[in-house]
């Protein structure tokens, strides 16, 4: 297929800044550091509010008789209307802003999540999480966007990554909290706690967080340093017209396919951990809900350091010469081939060794998780927010298979041993996906407009 080949086109290339070609002085203002805080903030709540029905589960299908095909269906339906509401969900980003986007899709979903915990069964539970999962389709897309205009190509790694570790530290910070309402109360008070929390932050948020071009406390000199770095200050502030044809375009490019693939294989593992993780620890490894507390934290404390050591080593090769591509896609390639250790729990017995191995796992699908700041650097400049939709929804086509197809086998093996098989089998296909696919990486620019 030509239009996968692996030539760059002329008009597309866009090569990485020389090392010396931003200025190292120290800047009046580092206000983008501050609009990133925001960001793993606002990602922390996003995904508290999604597996916040993973640690309500066990308690919630004996209060209200879910089976094990129920609850994966649940699990599952989340992603259902999340992968598909990603695409217009992107447009969304690009045309009104990451400030506005966010702040309603913040604002939405957390006011859902409060009416999960007033919920009667499998059918009320159902369409509440298809309602959040259309809710939150904006947040990665407008996560991607305010990196990329907020910060240079040189710090783009250890941003992105700092944003998505906030997927791993809600967990490990709050899962024994959560767990502490759902014993001591009751599982609905896990859903009221966060669904408020969520709220309040909205309107932190809206009321905070700009655009560079519209920030007042940023200064010209932190502005020119994120601009002379590849930052895409100026098209903050651009308006983008949607044309289907951009979609189309976009999947000529073999980058585009092997991220989505790649993204798919790394969502499957993290909803593992999101959805069937602590029912698996209690049915099948016997844990007490204290246990659970403490061990269902240490694979997210992996998860949490592998993003964030992917963003510095991807960031420092960038700053040392290596090229863009390498710097980017060695996490990538590193983090789905460990992936596949997972497959080692079906052969230990030992609890200790099993959470060692999950961590180890969850570490590897972290790392892998860099694939954000892959995006960032590939997107066209005007569709930052519609190519993180489009990757997002085939990454998430996996968050739909995985809850469904474990508890399938749970259900008619009583037992969580080829759901591990399959997750291993997946990450070996994401590996393949970014060492063989991938390629070069360079600024796609589209002529459909």
């Amino acid at each position: 297929m030509s239009s996968i080949s692996d030539t760059r086109p002329a008009a597309a290339v866009e090569a990485a800044p020389p090392r010396d070609a931003v200025s190292s002085r120290a800047l009046p203002t580092r206000r983008r550091w501050f609009m990133l805080s925001l960001l793993l903030v606002a990602t922390i709540i996003n995904y508290v509010d999604r597996v916040n029905i993973s640690i309500a589960a066990p308690f919630m299908a004996k209060d209200l008789g879910l089976d094990k095909i129920q609850m994966g269906l649940i699990f599952s339906a989340f992603a259902w209307t999340y992968a598909f509401a990603l695409v217009p969900a992107g447009f969304i980003a690009d045309r009104f802003g990451s400030r506005f986007t966010y702040g309603v899709s913040l604002l939405s979903w957390s006011a859902v999540t409060v009416c999960q915990g007033l919920a009667g069964g499998f059918t009320s539970l159902f369409g509440l999480r298809l309602a959040i999962g259309v809710m939150e389709a904006p947040a990665f897309p407008a996560n991607t966007r305010a990196v990329a205009v907020w910060f240079p190509a040189r710090e783009r790694g250890m941003a992105s990554s700092i944003y998505v570790c906030g997927q791993y530290l809600g967990t490990a910070l709050f899962t024994g909290a959560l767990l502490w309402l759902a014993t001591t109360y009751d599982w609905r008070h896990v859903f009221y706690s966060t669904g408020i929390a969520g709220i309040l932050f909205g309107g932190l948020w809206l009321w905070i967080y700009r655009d560079p071009l519209s920030c007042k406390k940023v200064s010209k000199e932190e502005l020119q340093y994120i601009e002379d770095g590849g930052g895409l200050v100026k098209s903050s502030q651009e308006r983008t017209r949607f044309n289907w044809r951009q979609i189309t375009e976009l999947f000529r490019y073999r980058q585009i396919w092997a991220i989505c693939i790649g993204k798919f294989a790394s969502t499957s593992a993290l909803y593992f951990f999101l959805t069937w993780f602590p029912t698996y620890l209690i049915e099948e490894r016997h844990l007490t809900t204290i246990k659970v507390g403490i061990f269902a934290v240490m694979p997210f404390i992996g998860a949490t350091v592998g993003i964030l050591l992917a963003g510095i080593v991807s960031d420092m090769l960038i700053r040392r010469g290596v090229s863009l591509s390498f710097a980017r896609k060695l996490p990538l390639v590193v983090g789905s081939m460990l992936g596949m250790s997972i497959v080692l729990i079906n052969f230990t017995d030992s609890n200790v060794v099993c959470i060692a191995i999950l961590t180890v796992a969850f570490f590897a699908q972290g790392i892998a998780s860099a694939s954000w700041a892959a995006v960032a650097e590939v997107a066209p400049k005007e569709l930052i927010g519609l190519t993180g939709g489009v990757t997002s929804l085939a990454a998430n086509i996996g968050g739909i298979v995985t809850p469904i197809v474990i508890g399938a086998i749970v259900h008619e093996t009583g037992s969580f041993a080829y759901a591990f098989w399959f997750i291993g089998g997946v990450a070996a296909i994401g590996t393949l996906a970014y060492s063989l696919l991938l390629g070069k990486l360079y600024r796609i620019q589209l002529q459909a407009r």
